[in-house]
């Protein structure tokens, strides 16, 4: 069992002679390729499956993130993965799949990413969260219509930080918070245009930034507190990718797209062995899905009769 254990997780980039080599030195034990082949190809297996299942007809949220990769093809360079976490009708957390990219994406990329999932039996979201990623808002509206897009508020303001001076980040912060936690869309309109003429022209790109983001800004404004709390921030998917990069690192670099992806889906397999987070996180979302329910008219709950 132990070897068997190795040899799935080594197989996330490694060659049959690496992984050879590997369980020499671990165990002591000389395993033949075809034994290393017979299981990897279970894992592919695996992960097409899990990549291709059925899912739910509705979410409330979905959360889409990519971490970096380095893949060597010719030569080492980043290459973004990307990953959609769903939360479910009963407050469950469900990695709903993985996809490579190659830096260029679009609307065309998501709309065939969209478009995936809900052939998979995906028919409404509630909200979706991202990060300011090109081409999936109008991607989103094209695969399901009735879906609020918005940005996540805590990679606004990192992104903010890259344009002004370390010195001034807490007064930036702090500038930015009436913003972000104005009761209307109106309030947050008029906390801004206090930003602009105290930060507007020592820092233009920040302005810009905000203005370029504001149509994906505001949708959370419309909501109570139970819902703002969850879908102002990605940070519900940050603890999975921070599982993921620890994967990641150990390998340092991958030869191919497909041993990144197996990878990183060993990784997400692993996530939460004694169910202790799962308990936690279902206890958190009782009441935002409530709140889901009422502000989005009964379509969470339609779903489910």
């Amino acid at each position: 069992m132990g070897i068997t254990c190795c040899v799935k997780n080594a197989v996330s980039g490694l060659t049959h002679g690496e992984i050879s080599a590997h369980l020499a030195e671990v165990y002591g034990a000389e395993v033949s390729k075809t034994t290393i082949s017979t299981i990897t190809d279970a894992v592919m297996e695996g992960m097409s499956e899990w990549q291709n299942r059925p899912l739910d007809r509705v979410y409330p949220v979905m959360f889409i993130d990519c971490i970096n990769v380095k893949i060597r093809d010719g030569q080492v360079a980043n290459r973004p993965i990307y990953m959609a976490l769903a939360v479910t009708a009963e407050g469950h957390r469900d990695i709903l799949g993985l996809w490579a990219g190659d830096g260029g994406e679009g609307a065309k990329h998501w709309l065939r990413v969209l478009t995936e999932l809900k052939n998979r039996g995906l028919e409404d979201v509630l909200m979706l969260v991202c990060d300011g990623l090109k081409g999936l808002p109008d991607a989103v509206g094209e695969v399901w219509p009735k879906t609020v897009v918005q940005t996540c508020v805590v990679h606004l303001l990192r992104a903010s930080f890259r344009y002004a001076a370390r010195q001034d980040w807490d007064k930036i912060s702090r500038a930015l918070k009436p913003v972000y936690s104005a009761p209307t869309e109106d309030a947050a309109t008029s906390r801004f245009l206090e930003f602009t003429e105290v930060w507007g022209d020592k820092y233009p790109a920040i302005v810009r930034l905000w203005e370029n983001a504001w149509a994906e800004f505001v949708p959370f404004l419309q909501f109570d507190a139970e819902i703002r709390r969850i879908v102002c921030t990605t940070n519900a998917i940050e603890s999975v990718n921070a599982r993921i990069r620890r994967a990641v690192r150990a390998r340092g670099h991958f030869p191919s797209e497909a041993a990144a992806l197996k990878c990183i889906y060993l990784a997400v397999m692993s996530l939460d062995p004694t169910g202790k987070g799962r308990k936690r996180w279902t206890s958190r979302w009782k009441r935002a899905l409530q709140a889901f329910d009422i502000a989005f008219d009964g379509r969470l709950s339609a779903a489910h009769n």
